[in-house]
């Protein structure tokens, strides 16, 4: 690997993207899957423990309340470090309460729930000026190899607050496992004084029109707009249209528990790793329109996998096969599509912006992959998966057009 290359990896931006993924990815299982082995040791119904999936609604209507983050500055930080080290805080906080919850003999299953909603809201404002931070930081060329480096804390991030929190309260008890994921918060913090604040040569927004309505006429008068949120829509549409159905494929191949756990989970986190490192890696090499290409290509070949898969049907090294493609594929395309989004934001409206565009970038994974099963119903796994192969096609054909705008806009600039 070049020195160059090592030296830019190594750092100062890149590994404060890598821990605010960390700090970014942790509180979501805390008001996830955890909370739900929490709850159902408590002796919660099924229905109390998966309603718990709407205490994520923050993640998803965001960017109601991101303009906040672009037009108030908390000094002396900053205003990306200022507002990074109140939202690390109140995470921090929200967890440590969780802590004197979980220390009760028979805590409230309705507290519980209204302490994990504050979190996800907290959770959710970090989020938004993560995605600032990242993108006001990092230079254009840097965004893929960042996106793939917060990808990668990320996940390491769920590997914690999932897997490591179940072994805690195994071992332990709840208590322990909140108050050590507050602890891990706070570690957050320090990071965020030892970040250095980005230089933004546009002065922020500093009234209600320029913060809530300027954003959006911003995105929306530049040419391509319409074309930009069509990609958005089509470029991974596909990929999670297959994702929520293949655990049924597994389990309807014969695939016991305990090989999808073996082979899914076990193959799939650190392939996922080393396709976002190498996928940013390439960005840098590539540039970020090629590479958006290129991965979108890989991205509908794995996807085919799943057809392949099913007509091969219960076969360990097939699976590990398919799994260990779909992916490293996967981590390569998200970090490109993450570089993208940034991109396309406006470094006065960042917060607004990103969390618009993705907040608009999961509306497939809510209203699309929903009908998964019907199709599959209707049309059998085989054909089933390869819609989705071929759905990404329309964004394929967009990108040379997204090109074309991107130098324009530098010519422009």
């Amino acid at each position: 690997m070049e020195a160059s290359l090592i030296s830019k990896i190594v750092s100062k931006r890149m590994l404060v993207a890598f821990g605010l993924g960390i700090t970014g990815g942790l509180p979501l299982l805390l008001g996830g899957s955890t909370l739900q082995a929490w709850m159902k040791d408590l002796g919660a119904d099924l229905t109390t423990v998966g309603a718990v999936s709407l205490i994520g609604l923050p993640y998803t209507l965001k960017f109601l309340w991101a303009p906040i983050f672009d037009r108030f500055v908390i000094k002396p930080f900053g205003r990306r470090r200022g507002w990074l080290f109140a939202t690390q805080a109140l995470c921090a906080a929200a967890i440590f309460y969780l802590g004197t919850l979980g220390g009760m003999s028979s805590p409230s299953l309705q507290v519980i729930a209204w302490g994990a909603f504050v979190l996800a809201f907290f959770s959710a404002s970090q989020d938004i000026v993560i995605d600032a931070y990242r993108r006001e930081s990092l230079a254009d060329e840097e965004l893929g190899l960042g996106s793939s480096l917060y990808i990668s804390g990320y996940r390491i991030a769920l590997l914690i607050s999932g897997a490591g929190s179940l072994a805690i309260a195994q071992i332990y008890d709840w208590q322990r496992v909140f108050y050590v994921m507050a602890a891990i918060m706070t570690l957050g913090m320090g990071l965020t004084f030892w970040a250095k604040e980005p230089e933004v040569s546009d002065a922020h927004p500093v009234n209600f029109k320029e913060a809530v309505i300027d954003p959006f006429v911003d995105f929306f008068k530049r040419s391509g707009a319409w074309i930009f949120l069509a990609f958005i829509f089509f470029y991974k549409v596909g990929d999670q249209m297959a994702s929520n159905m293949t655990m049924p494929l597994y389990l309807d191949l014969g695939f016991s528990k305990l090989e999808i756990g073996a082979i899914v989970k076990g193959i799939g986190f650190w392939t996922t790793l080393i396709g976002g490192f190498v996928g940013g890696v390439l960005i840098l090499r590539w540039g970020l329109i090629r590479s958006l290409f290129i991965f979108g290509i890989l991205q509908m070949l794995s996807t085919a996998g799943f057809s392949v898969l099913q007509m091969v049907g219960k076969d360990n090294l097939a699976l590990g096969i398919v799994i260990g493609f779909e992916n490293i594929t996967s981590g390569m395309g998200t970090s490109a599509f993450a570089a993208f989004l940034g991109s396309l934001t406006s470094r006065r409206y960042t917060a607004t912006q990103y969390a618009l565009l993705s907040s608009f970038m999961g509306i497939p994974r809510v209203f699309v992959a929903a009908p998964g099963g019907k199709m599959v119903e209707s049309w059998g796994y085989f054909n089933f998966f390869l819609v989705c192969t071929c759905i990404a096609i329309p964004a394929l054909f967009m990108i040379p057009k997204m090109s074309k705008l991107a130098e324009a806009d530098k010519g422009q600039a």
